[in-house]
């Protein structure tokens, strides 16, 4: 029996990759649980989590697999652990340069600057923030390197960008401390040289109709792009998620442009061995494609949504990979022909007076078998307390659906929503 080894691994997506454990005769083990690796409220050093994970490997392998579906620091933590015990995975290289937004940005240039936008390099520590960045506005400011659009701001003028300044050099640390630890373990290129962990990057504000999500693995050289989900925004500066839909509505010759787009911009920088996610913008008017990024993991939000649709969560894809066979997915063999991610936002702070009950939930998916329902906070929390928020609204929950169209999503939605009472105090004082 294999012996696989999951970074921050949690009930909802292990109850995922249980399905896989008879047909692929493995076995999972904790390599980091979610509270040390992704509900991080304290600073770490990189290189302590990997030697963590090492002893426990030592102390229940020895590990054939190490599989993550995690941002940072789990997306280096990975590939590190790979290279240290020559298990199957990407190089260190190419994890950098997609994981380091400003040698992306070079990478996408070079092969693809049709799909480019503006961008510098900024240090929050610097100088005046507004002389370093030669962008109009507006502008996106984020870190290098951080998960679930954290220290993520949209800038306007001037006080908004000092403002962000202010919030990023009291955050920036936690994780921009680690990554130069992982950036120690490559040979950075020289127009990157001295620009870390610790550096932001601006990038131009797109204009666009559509998000979209290609996911996909690249295997001994082979690109493929199994799926395209939309990403449909909300809030005052459409910044937050509100749902993600699977599949995408977009006309099939504009995703087959973002697969060419994503496979040269893999080939630049050496990616190979791993799972990816690659987010674009599209514009319809233009008919104008704008990359985003390129994540070096799969996204497990969207593993509900391939089970619903194509039969089998794509954790199957990177438990695959991260066992060194090519994988092979199933398409549209799932019982819906559309699913959904819906997230429950605040978008401003409040004390949470009531959550579902587990019986609750469990009277809904009689009803409504397909859902699955992630309750993310609890009773009696502030929001504002809630860790790594985007820089503009609270998640409350994430419900997953299956439906026959995306009316019907929709139509699920509301309906549950009507039976599952969220209750907050939108007037709590702030706790002393």
């Amino acid at each position: 029996m294999k012996k696989v080894f999951v970074l921050g691994l949690e009930p909802f997506n292990l109850s995922l990759l249980e399905k896989f454990e008879k047909e692929d005769d493995v076995e999972y083990h904790e390599g980091l649980s979610c509270e040390e690796s992704v509900n991080i409220s304290d600073t770490f050093k990189l290189m302590d989590m990997v030697r963590l994970v090492e002893q426990r490997m030592d102390e229940y392998g020895p590990a054939d697999a190490i599989l993550n579906y995690w941002d940072f620091p789990n997306s280096c933590i990975g590939p590190l652990l790979c290279k240290r015990n020559g298990l199957p995975g990407p190089s260190l290289e190419a994890v950098a340069a997609l994981e380091h937004k400003l040698w992306a940005r070079h990478a996408i240039d070079r092969v693809a600057p049709e799909a480019s936008t503006e961008f510098c390099a900024l240090d929050p520590f610097g100088g005046r923030a507004r002389d370093q960045v030669k962008i109009d506005y507006p502008f996106w400011v984020k870190p290098f390197v951080s998960h679930s659009s954290y220290l993520g701001f949209k800038i306007e003028n001037e006080e908004q960008l000092e403002d962000a300044m202010e919030i990023i050099r009291d955050g920036i640390g936690m994780f921009g401390k680690p990554f130069d630890e992982f950036l120690q373990h490559v040979e950075l290129p020289d127009e990157i040289e001295g620009i870390g962990g610790m550096h932001c990057i601006a990038e131009k504000s797109i204009a666009a109709d559509a998000q979209v999500t290609l996911e996909g693995y690249v295997f001994e050289g082979d690109c493929v792009c199994y799926g395209a989900v939309d990403s449909v925004r909300e809030g005052g500066v459409g910044s937050s998620f509100s749902r993600y839909e699977y599949p995408s509505r977009l006309p099939e010759g504009v995703i087959e442009r973002m697969k060419d787009i994503t496979a040269r911009v893999l080939a630049e920088v050496g990616y190979d061995n791993a799972p990816f996610n690659a987010e674009f913008f599209y514009d319809e008017e233009t008919d104008r494609i704008s990359i985003l990024e390129i994540n070096t993991r799969l996204s497990k939000s969207h593993g509900p949504l391939f089970q619903d649709v194509d039969g089998v969560s794509h954790q199957k894809i990177g438990l695959d990979l991260a066992l060194g066979h090519r994988p092979h997915f199933p398409h549209r063999n799932g019982d819906w022909p559309s699913a959904a991610k819906f997230m429950l936002r605040l978008f401003q702070d409040a004390q949470v007076k009531r959550v579902p009950s587990a019986t609750e939930i469990h009277h809904m998916q009689t009803r409504y078998p397909e859902a699955m329902v992630q309750v993310l906070v609890e009773e009696g929390q502030r929001l504002s307390h809630l860790a790594f928020q985007d820089s503009y609204s609270f998640e409350l929950a994430d419900i997953f659906i299956g439906g026959r169209s995306k009316e019907e999503l929709t139509e699920k939605y509301a309906d549950i929503m009507d039976n599952l009472p969220f209750t907050v105090d939108l007037t709590a004082p702030v706790p002393r």
